[in-house]
Parts: C-alpha cells; structure tokens; sequence
C-alpha cells in the first residue's frame, strides 16, 4: 500500500508555473489521505484566481495516480485556510526574498 510520504515525493513533481517551486516546498499540500488504493489529497494554490488552477490539479492527480498501488486518486480545493508564504520553509523564504 502506498504511504503518505510517498504521494507528498509524488506531489512533489508538480510545481507552481509562476514560482517555478513543487506543492510540496510551496506548503499548498493540506492533508493527504491513504485508503487502500484511494488517495485523497486537499491542497491549496497560492492565489483563488490562479490561471492554470485546474491545470495543477491535473497535474496533481496524475501524480499521485502514477504511483504503484494507487488505484485513484482525488484532489480536492482548499482555500481554508488561505495559502500564505508562511507555509514555505522559512529558509526557502529567504532565498526568494520573501
């Protein structure tokens, strides 16, 4: 059965376009849920009105599908609580300028 540390390894292969950083770095993954084959992932983007918001969320869901095990995997939309850069790793953040 897969774990959780391996869907976050698989989420951590989709990055925001804009930042050019995975979900993971980016702390936009909010929880991860491992029911035999079913994955299911809440998660968040950096801005309700992102452009390429279901692009993301595609591609999120390919990943984490692709694992060994993984018989579906759902993705669902969060913005509770809203994203802020907070969530990225405070040395990340400085090295962004943030």
């Amino acid at each position: 059965m897969v774990t959780q540390d391996q869907v976050r390894k698989a989420l951590r292969k989709v990055k925001d376009p804009e930042l050019n950083l995975d979900l993971v770095v980016l702390g936009l993954i909010y929880d991860v849920k491992v029911d035999g084959g079913v994955v299911d992932v809440t998660m968040s983007l950096t801005s309700p009105a992102c452009p390429v918001a279901g692009q993301i969320l595609d591609q999120a869901r390919e990943a984490v599908e692709q694992l060994e095990g993984v018989e579906r995997a759902n993705v669902e939309l969060t913005f509770s609580p809203p994203w802020t850069p907070e969530r990225i790793p405070p040395m990340i953040r400085s090295a962004l300028g943030m």
